[in-house]
């Protein structure tokens, strides 16, 4: 049985930086495809950035070049997956989520996956 397991959430002030942690396991896919998502209160659930195991990555328009996402794969079936996140906004308030899936696709739609519990993320300004 998959379980993600977030941390690293906490208020922070717009313009600093912060650096959230996915840990993975019980996965049994080799393919397998990581991302964040993010849900502000009363909006729903975005995505945030990808990033598959042959290293491939992607941002949404939002965070591109302030958010940078890395996995550290210890064995076929233990991950951690990272996000670096750099001046931030309050606009970037919110329960950030893990998300594991078996395709490309998966990480983008959050369908077809597995979730964690999300770590809350709150910047003032």
């Amino acid at each position: 049985q998959v379980q993600l397991v977030e941390s690293g959430g906490r208020l922070v002030q717009a313009g600093g930086s912060l650096k959230l942690s996915c840990a993975a396991s019980g996965f049994t896919f080799s393919n397998w495809h990581m991302s964040w998502f993010r849900q502000a209160p009363g909006k729903e659930r975005e995505f945030v950035a990808a990033m598959s195991w042959s290293g491939n990555s992607t941002y949404s328009d939002s965070v591109k070049d302030r958010f940078d996402v890395s996995i550290l794969a210890r064995d076929n079936v233990h991950n951690t997956m990272y996000l670096k996140m750099n001046s931030l906004k309050p606009e970037d308030t919110a329960v950030y989520y893990c998300f594991l899936g078996p395709t490309w696709k998966t990480a983008f739609t959050g369908l077809g996956g597995s979730w964690g519990q999300g770590t809350q993320v709150t910047v003032s300004s």
